[in-house]
Formats: C-alpha cells, structure tokens, sequence
C-alpha cells in the first residue's frame, strides 16, 4: 500500500505536548521523566486502553516485538530504547506485518516506502512525544488513524459525560462524545410551499440525532443530508413507469427559437397562511430508532455534530409531491437549513400546532451526500441560504438536462436506461407507502406527475423550460457557502460534466472550493484506504463549523486526482483545464494524424442498423456491446461504426479537461445523431471499475457504535482498452440545444461537440482511439433505422489537451 494523507497539519513541538495532554495521552510524571525507555513504555500502554489491569497491559506489551528476537516487555525491563525498536513496534500498532510488510533490522525502509511520517533522531523525550504524535495522526495498514483505532476501543471513554465542548487533535474533532446517549426526535418544519394544493402548508418531517450533552448547554454544528429516498422508494411503481429506448429518432420541425423563448421563470403563487401556534416546546413528541444514515455523518456523531435527515416534499410522512429537481425542491430543502438557523417554524407533530426550535444548534450548518443527495446540496448552495457555511456536495448534478439529455438527445444515465424525471418523481414519492395519507392526494399526484411526463419532452430531447427551471448553474453567483466536490471520472450515471461546469462556473465568487476526483464510478469514497478522506473533512468541518484556526483551506489541495495507471496514487493540481495549447489531430482513414500531416480527401461510412437478433443481444446486453463496439479486429460490429487511432506514444500523457470533436457528417434521413468515445487502445493492467472490499465492518466510527468497510481500488487483470470519455449530439441540435436545424438527406453539415471532461494518463506506448458511431444501447433511444452516415475526413478532428508532465 502507499499513504496519503492530506489532512495532516505540521504542529509545533510544544503544541504537540500541549495537544496529547488535552486528550489524556499525558501524565505529569511521563512528562517530568527523563527515561526514554520508561515513557515510552507509558505511551504504548495507553494505546491498550481496553487492557484494564497491570498483567493484562503486560500481555500487550509482550505480544509485540521490539526487534527480531526480543518482546518489548523484556525490551523495556532492560530499560532499552532506540529508533529502530520505537518504530518496528510502531508499525506492529499500525497494523504492518512483520516480514511481510517491513523487516526488523531497517523500519525506516518500509516507513519511506509507505509513505508514513517519522523522526530520525529521538534523543530527548520532547522527540519522543513528537514523533507519538506523528504516530498517533498516522493511517494504519486498515486505512484510518491510529488514534481513530484508540477510540474504537474506548481511549476517550473517560471524556464521557464531563465535556461541555469538543475536542480537537491535530485541528480535528475527536470522538469524546457518548454515541448510546444520543437523542433522536422528530420535528416537522412548515415551508413556504402548498405543492399538494390542500389550502395548508407543506409540512417537512426532519430526523434529528444530536449528543446528550446539548441538553446542558452544548451547542452543536448540523450536518444535513437531504435524502429524497430516506423514508423509501416506489420501485415496483418506478419499473412500470420507465420509457421505451426502443423507439425512432425523430425529424424535429426546424424553428428559430431563442433561449428568451424558453427561459424559466417562478410563477407568482398565493400561499395559505402560516398555522396558528397553539403553543411552545423544547421537547419533541416522536423519536425513531434507525435512520438511513450516511456513514460520514455517523463519524461526526461521536465528536459534537448533529445529524439531521429529511425526505422533503412528497415523502412518506411530510406534505406536498416531488417534483424532481424543480425550485420547490430546492426551497423544501432550504426549509430545514432556516429551521435549523433559526429563521423558520417547525412543530412537534402535524396537528398539535406546537412549536419547537433548533435550539440545540449553533447556527452553523453544512450538507453532506451523493448523488441526488448531493444534488439537493449543491441547489441549496445556490439559493444563498443563511446558515450553511458549507457542502460537501459528492456526485452531484448541477444542471439536470445534463442527467437525462445530451446535446438533444434523450439520453440515459448509464444503468438506467428509460428513466426520467417521471419515473425518478414517482420513485421518491413515498407519500404513496402510507395508504390514507395517499388516498387523499391521489388523483392530483397522478396529474402532477402526466404534467411532468409532457413537460420533460422526450420527443424531441430538447433545452425547454422544464429544464431550465431545473439548471443549478443560472443561480450559481448566489453561492456564499464554501464548496469541497467530490466526483468519479468514470461516472456515467452523473456524469463528470457536472462537476466541471460547477468548479468552473465558481472561479468568479469569492468562496473556497475544493476539488477529489477518483477513478470510480457512481460511489462514495469515505472508507478508501488510500486517502484520508473523512479526516480531510474533519479538519474542513472542524474549520468551518468550529471556526477552528486549522488552517484547512490551505492546507487542503484544491484538486485532488487519483491517478488511473498506479494504484493508491493521488496527485495535486491547482485546476482542471491545462494551459498547455489545444493540440489538433486530424482524422484519416483509421487514423488521428497530426496537423502538419499531408491529408487525402474522402469519406469514412458506417450505418445504423443492426438484424433483429443482434438488435436483440444487444440492447440487453451493453457489456458485449461496448466490447464489440471498441474491439479493433474481427468485430460484428465493424459497420456499424468507425475508429481512428493516434500513432502510438513514446511517452506517458496527460490528457485533461474538455477533448472536443469536429466533423463534417451526412446521413440519410432527415433526422440523426452521432455518438463518440474517446480510447486509451493498449493492453495493460488496469484499475478495477469499482473498489475491492479490502476489510468488512473494519473502520470504527467510534466507541460501541457503527463500522464501515474498507475498501479500495485494485489492479484488474490485464484489458485491451479502456473507455476515457463519451458524447451525444442530435444533428438537429448543431447550434444550441433549444433550437432544431434543418437536417436535408445526404447533404455534409459541420458538427461540433465537447465529450465529457476527464483526467486520464495516457501510458507509454499505447494508442489514443476516436471511435464514432451513432446509437448507443446504453444511453440514447435505439431506433434501428436502415441509416447510414458519411464523416468527411479531411474536414474533421479532434482536438484535446495533452502534456507531458504528471
């Protein structure tokens, strides 16, 4: 394995001393001694803080070994130390096997090869409480701190009940809070919303989960995750809902519209009256004992945050109907940010009308979540709400026409082919779980979710308003809360576009973002052992929710990549885009050639049809399809399009940002469209598409509380080719995805499109691959024409961002 750790802060000897005595580690007579031998004795003990007894800490000390042939028990009751035996037996608290990880006679080696922290020279005991401390904020073998590792064993049991505030380690929180203490209610926050049209209030069921501690006067950052899917899906309804891929493209009418023409716009609404409070509570009146929680918030729960989780409009429990992605979702889920800063009414339950405030919360908030989660953070941010200092927003889509569509097409996000707003309206709405509570909306919810079916417009895969009212991206100069994104580069369910037109689109506003692209794909990456995720955002959370001067909008790298040919590799960058100059290949027969190449005119063909028994294999089974796709000899799908490979690399590339893709195309037919991958060709071993489980239930989030799996990124057997990005563009859409071009049989139109962003090292030796095709059976609709497309040669390229340097 190799360590990252990026959350790590250089502290100053005598903060050091300070910092290990906050936490208990030290005595004052451990720090009136002068034996170094005795100390450090002291220190290995305190890391058994569930060995209770003389002889059972004797028996820990026993079990590990000082050099080859000694225990460090007889080792320290000869009174020895040395820099060798401190950090073999440091390795062995780290969880490194002994000649299987590093070898007794030189520690060191195995310490600079994994990338691990340490000092030299410990000849005084300041040396061997700093190099302690090192050790304490170092990541074991299992993937998170030793110190992390104390206190799933209890080392801050003693804090337990005797703290008004938190504890801070190496600028992070630490866990000295009582997790079978925590108190969890319900409260039901009133919107600014009458979705449901019943003449009252949507009411907002929210899940609260906060330290015992606040019930005396502590204080408390949120951590709020916005789960449309906590409280259940409709999956069954969801299925049945989900459109035909199986239908023709068609010919869109050519017209003149204008953005003005289709922008959205909020509808002036009348809203009823705020509810009459019938009185006031500290105190709820429901509980519950078991949330769909999210692992991350699980952590912070030991170290002084809150939790809060709330469905919004259209779940099981709260009023209203989802809207997918609409501004009323975005205002149901900006409700519990003002509830929790104070601004807005919530109740104990939803008849009562007794009020309850967050009185429990400091007013400082940050959302957490991928995915629709994610997304739902990302719309808050933009709305400027009070209150949320920052979102670490993961997976996340900023604008939702860049989910379901793609350069005027309808296309699917990958693993869900049919779905739409609809299907994802339907699914979320677990109002319909309950059966009173769904008889009495029913028949308006069937005709709410046929308005969004039309509306959504698969017909023609068009920008409309619809769309608009659902594109983060207009509102994004409201942002005031700091932004740490988080993004796979093999996403194709949100894909990486969404994550790069919001970094980018932030440039301009004066708040702090951070950037951790991974080679995943649609996955959290809080227990990976490679990266010190979750302590990154526990020093970013301790920052800003704390205000504690850890100085982690500094010390954080602004982006953070994961390399894709080295396992447990990351790289910092100060920017997505590279300043190096657009470099233009020209496409041949076969072959990407270089701008100074002599050219040869002519035309590259290839159709869009397949028999009805290929047609069949293949929309069910995309896998074959790709491969066949990409696969360069002997394909069965030879015809049905066309690749274009570079001459191969002498050297290893960086390939970064936006490559884009220029042709001059023809088809057939008064409607089409064009697909693009874009290939790394070379046999080599590559990451696995998605992480291996390394350890089950073996990250502790705290003492007797929840655990998570350690997982990781790990070489794969070895693969012809791997897909690096992808892009779609109807032909009627040449100029802007609102406005539908003539598209005449046989006649060469000028095509440009941009594929998705990416972040890919080329290897030595290998081939970068343009490969064009039309329908893709995992996105777009599959009509199955008897279509055929020309590519003018001589006239097309693509054009791309390639450095030499890592």
């Amino acid at each position: 394995m190799k360590n990252n750790q990026f959350a790590h802060i250089a502290t100053p000897d005598s903060q050091k001393i300070a910092e290990l005595e906050g936490i208990g580690y030290l005595t004052p007579e451990m720090l009136a001694s002068k034996n170094l031998a005795e100390v450090w004795r002291e220190l290995i003990i305190r890391a058994f803080p569930q060995a209770l007894t003389a002889s059972s800490q004797s028996e820990k000390l026993a079990a590990l070994l000082a050099d080859e042939n000694t225990n460090l028990l007889t080792y320290t009751d000869q009174g020895k130390f040395s820099v060798t035996a401190f950090y073999n037996v440091a390795l062995q608290l780290l969880e490194f096997l002994p000649t299987i990880d590093f070898d007794f006679s030189n520690p060191l080696d195995a310490m600079k090869k994994i990338n691990l922290p340490y000092i030299d020279n410990i000849s005084t005991t300041t040396a061997l409480f700093s190099a302690w401390y090192e050790l304490l904020c170092t990541h074991t073998k299992n993937g998170q701190l030793l110190l992390d590792n104390l206190a799933t064993q209890g080392f801050f049991v003693n804090f337990y009940g005797k703290i008004s505030q938190p504890l801070f380690f190496n600028g992070k929180a630490q866990p000295v809070f009582d997790t079978d203490r925590l108190i969890r209610e319900v409260v039901y926050v009133e919107s600014s919303l009458d979705t449901d049209k019943d003449g009252k209030l949507d009411l907002l069921k929210v899940e609260v989960i906060r330290p015992v501690e606040t019930n005396i006067g502590l204080r408390v950052p949120a951590l709020y995750t916005a789960s449309p899917y906590n409280q259940g899906t409709n999956d069954e309804d969801g299925d049945k809902l989900m459109h035909s891929m199986n239908v023709p493209l068609i010919h869109k009418v050519p017209n003149n519209t204008t953005y003005d023409d289709i922008a959205y716009h909020s509808p002036q609404l009348s809203l009823p009256d705020p509810r009459v409070t019938a009185g006031t509570t500290t105190e709820a009146s429901e509980t519950f004992s078991r949330e769909f929680s999210y692992t991350l918030n699980d952590y912070f729960l030991a170290r002084g945050f809150a939790a809060v989780y709330a469905a919004g409009i259209g779940t099981m429990e709260s009023d209203g109907f989802r809207t997918c992605g609409s501004e009323n979702e975005t205002a149901s889920t900006v409700a519990i940010i003002e509830w929790l800063n104070n601004q807005r009414r919530a109740f104990t339950n939803k008849t009562d009308n007794v009020q309850i405030t967050a009185w429990w919360c400091n007013n400082a908030i940050a959302m957490t979540g991928r995915s629709y989660l994610g997304t739902l953070a990302t719309a808050a941010a933009t709305t400027g709400v009070a209150g949320l200092k920052t979102i670490i927003s993961e997976a996340a889509i900023s604008n939702w026409y860049d989910y379901y569509r793609d350069g005027g097409l309808v296309v699917a996000p990958s693993g869900f082919p049919g779905e739409d707003a609809d299907v994802l309206a339907l699914e979320c709405f677990s109002r319909k779980k309950q059966a009173g509570d769904y008889l009495t909306v029913k028949n308006l919810f069937d005709q709410h979710l046929q308005q969004i079916t039309e509306d959504q417009d698969r017909t023609t895969g068009n920008y409309n308003s619809f769309w608009d009212a659902r594109n983060y991206l207009k509102n994004i100069k409201n942002i005031k809360a700091d932004i740490v994104m988080v993004h796979g580069l093999n996403d194709w369910n949100v894909k990486p576009r969404n994550v790069y037109q919001l970094w980018n689109s932030l440039k301009e506003l004066p708040v702090t973002r951070k950037l951790i692209l991974h080679q995943g794909q649609h996955i959290y990456i809080n227990n990976f052992r490679s990266l010190d995720f979750t302590d990154m955002m526990n020093l970013w959370l301790s920052y800003k929710l704390y205000n504690v001067p850890n100085k982690a909008a500094e010390v954080l790298p602004d982006i953070l990549v994961q390399d894709n040919l080295q396992a447990e590799t990351w790289h910092n960058y100060q920017d997505w885009d590279s300043n190096e100059p657009i470099q233009n290949l020209l496409l041949q027969q076969h072959e990407l050639v270089p701008e100074n190449s002599e050219l040869q005119d002519g035309a590259a063909h290839f159709q869009d049809y397949l028999n009805e028994e290929a047609f069949s294999l293949y929309s069910s089974n995309h896998s074959l399809w790709k491969e066949h796709l990409l696969q360069v000899e002997n394909s069965p799908l030879k015809n049905n399009r066309l690749i274009f490979k570079s001459a191969i690399f002498d050297e290893e590339l960086l390939l970064r940002g936006t490559p884009e893709v220029t042709v001059k195309v023809s088809t057939n037919k008064d409607h089409g469209l064009l697909s693009f991958m874009l290939v790394d060709y070379g046999s080599k071993k590559r990451l696995k598409p998605i992480p291996t489980t390394l350890a089950r239930k073996s990250l502790g989030l705290g003492y007797h509380w929840r655990e998570d799996d350690l997982t990781e990124f790990t070489m794969d057997k070895e693969t012809p080719w791997k897909m690096i990005s992808v892009g779609h563009i109807n032909l009627q859409n040449r100029t802007s995805l609102w406005k539908n071009d003539e598209l005449l049989p046989n006649t060469f139109y000028p095509v440009s499109l941009k594929l998705q962003p990416t972040f890919y090292k080329i290897p030595k030796n290998h081939q970068l691959g343009l490969v064009i095709y039309a329908t893709d059976m995992r996105m777009t609709v599959r009509g199955n024409e008897e279509q055929s497309y020309s590519i003018q040669l001589a006239e097309s390229k693509l054009a791309l961002h390639l450095s030499k340097k890592s």
